[in-house]
């Protein structure tokens, strides 16, 4: 009934209302690297990435529809609740194909790729205690180069499902509506339309304040926290 979402497509058309305007870059050469201990490399590289790296890539060879900026990345992150971690905290098997990718990016740019990162939901993730993966690695000066995306796309529900948890107003709001609808139905199915305008507004604001002591004890209890908060914490209880 739906089409479901490709967060590579949805991260492209932030991209472009971002940064309008921006250079286009040639196309990077496919060329695969046969070299096993290349790869072994490239697999220590993914299980090891670090914070604050930058890869000197040759920007003429660069696909610039592959080239992000953080900002549109963390939007992305925000609106559909994904994570943007290194890619050592990753639990699944980084796919053959985006060896290879790197492989080629390597031996067309004459260098070795560290830092990378994965875009994907918490649950790809294993999270320190206190459906749509994508690689990615640092250029430089909050710049990220994607270089392979696998796995599913998303649910095509999941920005407006996952919105009440991007921040407090929308979390907020939503409980004011879901209160509004609550209360009607009691009031309806129990009352008639019998209750005075003040009745009606004690009975709404009991059911507010009881959607809100849940979703307070369950967030605390959970230690959950909203989208804006947690979209490149390496914690579970972020």
């Amino acid at each position: 009934m739906f089409k479901r979402i490709d967060a590579v497509k949805k991260l492209r058309q932030k991209q472009s209302r971002l940064f309008k305007g921006a250079d286009i870059l040639g196309q990077v050469r496919s060329i695969l690297d046969q070299d096993q201990l290349k790869e072994d490399r490239i697999q220590n590289a993914l299980q090891g990435g670090g914070d604050e790296i930058s890869n000197t890539f040759d920007l003429d060879q660069l696909d610039s529809d592959r080239i992000y900026h953080i900002d549109s990345i963390k939007e992305i992150c925000i609106d559909y609740r994904l994570r943007f971690l290194n890619s050592k905290l990753f639990k699944n098997a980084i796919p053959r194909e985006a060896i290879q990718e790197i492989k080629a990016l390597e031996k067309a740019h004459d260098i070795e790729i560290k830092g990378f990162k994965i875009m994907a939901p918490s649950k790809l993730f294993r999270l320190e205690n206190a459906d749509d993966p994508v690689l990615f690695a640092p250029i430089g000066n909050g710049y990220y180069y994607l270089i392979h995306k696998w796995g599913n796309d998303m649910h095509p529900l999941r920005k407006w499902i996952m919105k009440p948890f991007k921040n407090i107003v929308n979390m907020v709001f939503t409980l004011f509506i879901i209160s509004i609808l609550s209360t009607n139905l009691v009031i309806e199915g129990r009352y008639g339309a019998t209750l005075s305008g003040s009745e009606m507004m004690i009975i709404f604001l009991f059911v507010f304040k009881s959607f809100v002591a849940i979703v307070l004890y369950y967030g605390f209890a959970l230690g959950k926290n909203f989208s804006n908060v947690v979209w490149d914490s390496k914690y579970f209880n972020a």
